[in-house]
């Protein structure tokens, strides 16, 4: 595979201290210009004061780099024919010398060739509402089935069927734990509502489910955090419900299917929530990030 590794993620996996992998889709096109820039920045910067290495993923020109430097950051954040890659898109990508911002799926895939063991993101891919219409379902959750990383993040985007992902989960032998919490997240919502079978407390906590995993070897699979958006941030539950319900009622009016749903309704919330479902997902990713840096780092000392 053509993957430059940085030179910092390099020496810091060797020395065996602690690295993040961020995916880059967020910066591409999850935030307006020039805001993602700054937001991809602080990423980093929260990665280091939480005493680990950011490795934020993506291709470019036909390369796959494990940790971008400051032109990367800028080429991913500005250059407007960045693709949208996850896993599967990873070959062509390469092949053709195109670039793209990685999602959740193409990240953990990459992260975890590389050898990082913690990645944090915002809200994973999951089984789409209709589904036994449509048959949509991320790739996020087949993939995270097969590599061996820790994924710190806020649950499943509550515009997804959430009882239906946790079940694919379970199916897949993904391993879903709560931090601090006894329900999986909401992504925007501090609570989807959904039991989950397991909380942990502590970054130590989670260092050594991810060491028990490590020693059980084959087969391997994912380790999802699920850590809520602080309840002072998260959007109001009252107005997520209307808005929501009013965008899927939107979507069917407009004939809107298949692939085409989740960037609609994420961008009908946005619109319809004067921008508050944006800052709850960027709590919530801050969040994530920092809660990773610590795990990453706790794993680390337990492996020194």
């Amino acid at each position: 595979m053509s993957t430059q590794v940085s030179e910092e993620v390099r020496e810091a996996l060797h020395e065996g201290r602690p690295v993040v992998a961020l995916e880059s889709t967020i910066i591409a096109h999850g935030l307006p210009r020039p805001r993602n820039l700054a937001v991809a920045r602080e990423l980093e910067s929260l990665v280091r004061a939480g005493g680990a290495v950011p490795a934020t993923i993506a291709v470019i020109d036909g390369v796959a780099h494990v940790g971008l430097d400051e032109g990367g950051l800028i080429r991913i954040a500005e250059d407007p024919a960045v693709r949208k890659l996850g896993h599967r898109d990873i070959a062509p990508a390469l092949a053709t010398g195109a670039t793209g911002a990685t999602t959740v799926s193409a990240t953990a895939w990459l992260a975890d060739a590389a050898g990082i063991r913690v990645f944090a993101t915002g809200g994973l891919g999951g089984v789409h509402r209709g589904w036994t219409e449509t048959q949509d379902e991320s790739a996020d959750l087949r993939l995270l089935s097969r590599v061996g990383i820790t994924v710190v993040c806020a649950g499943v985007k509550s515009i997804l069927d959430v009882p239906a992902t946790l079940q694919r989960l379970e199916t897949l032998g993904v391993t879903v734990v709560g931090y601090g919490t006894g329900h999986f997240p909401g992504f925007y919502l501090a609570s989807s509502g959904e039991p989950v079978d397991w909380t942990l407390r502590t970054p130590e906590e989670v260092a050594g489910v991810i060491r028990a995993k490590e020693g059980l070897g084959e087969p391997r699979a994912a380790l999802i955090v699920a850590n809520p958006v602080p309840v002072a941030e998260q959007l109001d539950p009252a107005l997520h419900d209307r808005v929501l319900g009013q965008g899927l009622a939107a979507a069917k009016e407009k004939g809107i299917g298949g692939q085409a749903v989740t960037p609609f309704l994420l961008e009908y919330l946005m619109v319809h929530t004067g921008g508050a479902s944006l800052e709850a997902n960027l709590a919530a990713v801050r969040g994530n990030v920092r809660l990773a840096a610590r795990i990453a780092a706790a794993h680390a000392d337990d492996g020194a």
